[in-house]
């Protein structure tokens, strides 16, 4: 019965739907590793709000200047304890990931301090913050902050050995960018980011490991701050958000960093005793709460895709049986081609917008055509299924999300089914 549904209903090809049928019952081992996860994590978040004695007066909104604002202060509580961090900093105010960490890196950062980029060069979008490749007005080294990068090694990995040579007496933060972006590397595991952090602080105690967690929340049962980071930062459109979050970003890290970024957020004297939380409490609290479970599909999606791909001969990554530091999943495409037909099929997947169909655009910040597709419920959230690629060779999509497994798994069919009917793979 739920075959005929999805062969009628969605209209996709027999032969497409019996293949990643097939493929679906190759991969229940794995899935079985990421409901542990999700269980354990599940069981950390309802605790926090339990020992935080969450009740419904914090779902109250505040105007203004949001003085005393409870429901604020305690989310707050509940994400340092989550992470296991001495304070935290989550605002509706912070718009993005990239304004999380600007907001970090700019409150923790004073005219010639050096910043060090441990993972090769950052997201796109954190470039015009940095400043370093182009001239932006406002940006870190507009305001006198030194930059330096430690190239990657030819296979991705982070250059160990060459790691101390780059740390200086002026180094004052070393920035730990966990996922791949859009780069054809692996993302970091925690194993990784713990022995960057050794690394550096051998060499300068007392400088700031930050560590952007963008699309790695929730996957591990441990989060940087439990393996010695100093800040975390992500946006809440992401992985922690759980798809309730219409907007907002985070920063876990000890009292002082976060005191530094508050007054960065708002004002110097102020800090985080300002910000009005405009009603979206309520979705911020819960949709923490759902955010392991819907990690864990958003993970079963990318495997399913992994292992999909792989055996129609596309180089995956990471491969179906390898370690998942996020929940992004790398496509080599080959062709502008597929990635294009692969985004559309995403795309008339989606619950919303399923009608449209994206095309490769001059997005403002990349060096290259984009193309995205995102059907989401908020605006440019990540954490529901989507699929991202620069158009340029080996064509590689970036597929990430899913708020639940089902709608992820009819997703990535949809996207094959749209590949093999313009007869760009043969089953």
């Amino acid at each position: 019965m739920l075959r005929d549904y999805i062969l009628n209903e969605f209209n996709i090809d027999k032969k497409v739907l019996d293949f990643c049928l097939e493929a679906e019952k190759s991969i229940g081992h794995k899935f079985d590793e990421i409901d542990k996860n999700a269980e354990y994590n599940q069981y950390k978040v309802l605790r926090a709000m339990q020992k935080n004695a969450l009740s419904d007066t914090a779902f109250n909104a505040t105007t203004g200047y949001g003085y005393n604002d409870i429901g604020r202060d305690k989310l707050e509580d509940i994400y340092a304890d989550v992470f296991n961090a001495e304070a935290a900093l989550v605002r509706a105010q912070i718009i993005s990931g990239t304004h999380a960490l600007t907001v970090a890196l700019s409150g923790n950062l004073k005219y010639g301090d050096e910043l060090l980029c441990a993972a090769g060069a950052p997201y796109d979008t954190l470039e015009g913050v940095i400043g370093a490749k182009r001239k932006v007005k406002g940006s870190l080294t507009d305001n006198g902050i030194i930059y330096k990068e430690l190239p990657l090694l030819p296979d991705g990995r982070v250059d160990i050995e060459g790691l101390p040579k780059m740390i200086t007496p002026k180094t004052k933060i070393v920035e730990i960018q966990r996922s791949k972006g859009y780069e054809y590397r692996p993302s970091l595991t925690l194993g990784e980011v713990k022995k960057i952090i050794e690394i550096v602080k051998s060499v300068k105690p007392d400088a700031i490991c930050m560590v952007d967690n963008c699309y790695c929340e929730f996957v591990d049962i441990y989060e940087p701050t439990d393996i010695g980071a100093d800040m975390a930062v992500g946006s809440l459109i992401k992985n922690p958000g759980g798809g309730l979050a219409p907007v907002g970003g985070y920063i876990v890290s000890t009292e002082e960093c976060v005191e530094n970024a508050a007054f960065r957020l708002t004002a110097p004297g102020m800090g985080r005793e300002v910000g009005p939380s405009l009603g979206v409490t309520t979705s911020l609290i819960q949709g923490l709460f759902l955010a392991p479970t819907v990690v864990a599909s958003s993970l079963k999606t990318a495997v399913f895709a992994s292992a999909i791909f792989e055996k129609l001969g596309f180089e995956c990554m990471p491969r179906t049986d390898e370690p998942r530091p996020d929940i992004v999943e790398a496509i080599q495409m080959r062709t502008p081609e597929n990635v294009i037909a692969f985004c559309q099929g995403i795309q008339a997947g989606a619950a919303v917008d399923s009608y449209v169909k994206p095309e490769p655009w001059d997005m403002p910040g990349y060096d290259s055509q984009v193309i995205m597709a995102a059907g989401a419920f908020v605006q440019g959230s990540s954490i529901e299924l989507s699929a991202d690629a620069p158009m340029k060779e080996p064509y590689t999509v970036y597929m990430q999300g899913g708020l639940t497994w089902y709608h992820g798994k009819i997703g990535v069919i949809t996207a094959l089914d749209s590949m093999y009917k313009k007869g760009l793979i043969s089953l």
